[in-house]
């Protein structure tokens, strides 16, 4: 099982700090500087939105060059071999890849003439795909798990609620077993007549 990043909305007080990190742990890696998550707000909670690791990975599926792949526990993005076809941010789930700009395309300056028809303007749903801009390639980027450090995420490092956690598949299997004991408690107090299972004595 792939590792992978959550928030919790009750921790999470909208500061930014996990974005101005990231960007900056990435930025000093000679990657793009665009925040690998997102902070989403609404009228009461917030918390950051990025990758899910996905163990099926839509968006590795979909990608024509294979620059997305499964690596040891986590989904990664190569994003020297991104040719900028954006079908990833398309077939993510989650909307968690996102595009930053590279170092601009040596075309001629008068590609663009004064007789080109303006281009209409692109629905909200879709426009974060459909913008470009001229000589300017778009890179996918997606949460990595700041995996070029053995420091480990920097949104994690960096939040100061300790709202953001990196889990495991140890995790998960203890939350799943964690649950089950829960729910058998629950059942059996609801029985009049049940026995705990490590109450239950066998007969001589």
């Amino acid at each position: 099982m792939n590792r992978f990043i959550i928030a919790d909305p009750k921790l999470c007080i909208g500061c930014n700090t996990c974005m101005a990190s990231c960007s900056a742990e990435h930025r000093q890696q000679g990657l793009q500087a665009l925040p690998r998550l997102q902070v989403i707000r609404n009228a009461r909670d917030s918390a950051p939105v990025m990758c899910h690791q996905c163990e099926d990975a839509p968006c590795a599926q979909v990608c024509p060059v294979n620059a997305i792949r499964h690596q040891d526990d986590a989904i990664v993005l190569n994003e020297s071999l991104c040719v900028s076809c954006k079908l990833c941010g398309i077939a993510c789930p989650f909307g968690a890849i996102g595009f930053g700009g590279s170092t601009p395309l040596a075309i001629p300056t008068d590609c663009n003439t004064p007789l080109a028809l303006p281009a209409a303007k692109a629905p909200r749903s879709v426009a974060a795909f459909l913008d470009c801009v001229p000589g300017v390639r778009a890179v996918a980027v997606k949460c990595d798990l700041c995996a070029f450090t053995p420091l480990g995420p920097a949104c994690i490092r960096t939040c100061p609620t300790q709202a953001i956690r990196l889990v495991s598949d140890h995790d998960v299997r203890n939350a799943s077993e964690q649950k089950r004991r829960n729910a058998m408690q629950a059942l059996s107090a609801e029985l009049p007549f049940a026995t705990a299972p490590e109450s239950r004595k066998e007969p001589n």
